[in-house]
């Protein structure tokens, strides 16, 4: 972590509300300022006191600027961290080492692109008292076949590595308390280029983590391109599977 030009603890410090939502953004001049007005509104509205931890991943489009705009408006709101281009799974891990070492109970994770619908927050957010755990299912999806495909051959091959299935492992919408996020991130290697895949099978792994899972729409991307394409996806969703068989993980006993 520390090729990175910024500290993460002195970050973390100024994290302090009950929920962060952390974003990993690449070049989305054309939907950043529309997700994040989105989130900010449906967080008004529910009552929620929330900081929006936005991870520019050494963007080269406007969208560093916009960010900034945004942070200089709401500095309660938006925390903006400016790191260089390495990708969508280490912009993950920078977020989440930052919220783990927050003052946050709960930490948020979406994608930058408008697919994640603030809609069905509310369900996540009504569950959380029950739930260590709550993660997306895409039970419905605009963002085409390819997609949806490659999304299934992770599912299959990850939930056979862990033996037992993992329903959705790499959706980018999952809430999770700050203490279970703590306990899995020592197990994932910096590098792992699919976080989230990883993240969810140490949750699971770990045992004894109170999971629930919520039916979502998962929208096309609102404006823009997909930074990576169906044959870079196919690529990295290999390397995961080589990945995830060498992470080793000490499971916990179960709750009653």
């Amino acid at each position: 972590m520390a090729r990175f030009s910024f500290n993460l603890d002195v970050i973390s410090q100024t994290v302090t509300a009950p929920l962060v939502i952390v974003i990993p953004i690449y070049n989305e001049e054309k939907n950043i300022a529309t997700v994040i007005s989105a989130w900010t509104e449906k967080l008004e509205s529910l009552g929620i006191t929330g900081q929006i931890l936005a991870i520019d991943d050494g963007s080269r489009d406007g969208t560093h600027e916009i960010l900034l705009e945004l942070e200089e408006k709401s500095p309660d709101m938006i925390c903006v961290v400016h790191k260089p281009n390495s990708g969508h799974g280490p912009s993950c891990r920078i977020g989440y080492e930052i919220a783990s070492r927050s003052q946050s109970e709960w930490v948020l994770q979406i994608d930058s692109d408008g697919q994640c619908d603030p809609v069905h927050f509310d369900d996540f957010w009504k569950a959380r008292d029950r739930y260590d755990c709550i993660f997306g299912i895409r039970t419905s999806r605009d963002d085409g076949l390819a997609r949806v495909m490659t999304s299934a051959i992770c599912r299959l091959g990850a939930s056979i590595i862990c033996g037992e299935d993992l329903r959705d492992p790499n959706v980018p919408y999952r809430l999770m308390r700050r203490s279970a996020l703590a306990m899995a991130l020592p197990y994932i290697p910096s590098s792992f280029n699919v976080h989230n895949v990883a993240l969810t099978y140490v949750l699971k792994k770990i045992g004894g983590m109170r999971w629930n899972h919520v039916p979502i729409h998962f929208r096309d991307r609102q404006g823009g391109t997909n930074s990576i394409n169906v044959l870079q996806v196919v690529t990295l969703g290999a390397e995961m599977l080589l990945e995830l068989l060498r992470i080793k993980v000490r499971p916990r006993p179960n709750r009653a």
